[in-house]
C-alpha cells in the first residue's frame, strides 16, 4: 500500500487552508471540504471546495495509472523472460552439476 503523503493548501487573504492526506484518509478530507464550505464563518467556499475536489480526483488519477503502467510493465518484463528462455531451449543448465 503506498502511504505517500499529499499536500494541497489554499490560500484566501490572510487565511491559510492546508490539507495532509493519503489514499486512506481521502474521503475524510473531501468530506471535510463540504463542513468548510457549509460553515457561513470561514472564508473557504463552494467554489473552492470543488476546486479542491477536482485537484484531489485528478491527483488520484495521476496515482491509478502510474500503478496501472507499473503492473503493465512487470507483466511485459515477465512475459519477455519467459519468452526469451523458451528461445534459448529452457534447458540450458541441465548439464551443469551441483
Amino acid at each position: 500500500m503506498n502511504q505517500e503523503v499529499n499536500v494541497l493548501a489554499l490560500v484566501k487573504g490572510k487565511e491559510r487552508y492546508v490539507f495532509m492526506y493519503n489514499e486512506t484518509n481521502r474521503t475524510a478530507v473531501l468530506e471535510s471540504f463540504a463542513r468548510y464550505a457549509s460553515d457561513p464563518e470561514m472564508s473557504f467556499s463552494w467554489y473552492d471546495a470543488a476546486v479542491l475536489t477536482q485537484r484531489i480526483r485528478a491527483e488520484q488519477r495521476k496515482t491509478e495509472i502510474a500503478a496501472a503502467r507499473s503492473a503493465n510493465q512487470s507483466i511485459v518484463r515477465e512475459e519477455r523472460a519467459k519468452n526469451a528462455f523458451k528461445k534459448i531451449g529452457g534447458g540450458v543448465f541441465d548439464d551443469y552439476e551441483v
